[in-house]
C-alpha cells in the first residue's frame, strides 16, 4: 500500500511564504511525475506545477515566478516553495504522483490527502 503525506500548509498573510512537502511511502519501485494540485471553493481541482523524474518541470501562468517545485528522488519526496502569495492562491493543495508499486513497473495514479492553505490578513 503506498501512502502520500503532504505537510506545511498554513495561514499566511498576503506575501507571505509557504513551503509544502509530500512524501511517498509504501512499496515503490519507482515515480514518473510528481505535481500539486490544488482546489479552491467552489472551483474545479487544478494543476499547479508538475515536475518530471528527469527534473524537466513547469507551472502554471498564474504562478509562474512565484511557485517552484522540486523533488528528491532519494527520499520519494516534491516540494512546492510558494513565494509572494495571494488571497486568490488560497485553496487545498493535494499532492499527486505515478508510482509504480510492482516489479513490471505499471505506474498508477496516487493521491494525497490535501492540505489547506490560507492567505489572508
Amino acid at each position: 500500500q503506498v501512502q502520500l503525506v503532504e505537510s506545511g500548509g498554513g495561514l499566511v498573510q498576503p506575501g507571505g511564504s509557504l513551503r509544502l512537502s509530500c512524501t511517498a511511502s509504501g512499496t515503490i519501485f519507482g515515480i514518473n511525475d510528481m505535481g500539486w494540485y490544488r482546489k479552491a471553493p467552489g472551483k474545479t481541482r487544478d494543476l499547479v506545477c508538475y515536475i518530471g523524474r528527469d527534473g524537466r518541470r513547469d507551472c502554471v501562468d498564474s504562478v509562474r515566478g512565484r511557485f517552484t517545485i522540486s523533488r528528491d528522488n532519494a527520499k520519494n519526496t516534491v516540494y512546492l516553495e510558494m513565494n509572494s502569495l495571494k488571497p486568490e492562491d488560497t485553496a487545498v493543495y493535494y499532492c499527486n504522483a505515478d508510482i509504480a508499486t510492482r516489479s513490471d513497473y505499471s505506474f498508477l495514479d496516487y493521491w494525497g490527502q490535501g492540505t489547506q492553505v490560507t492567505v489572508s490578513s
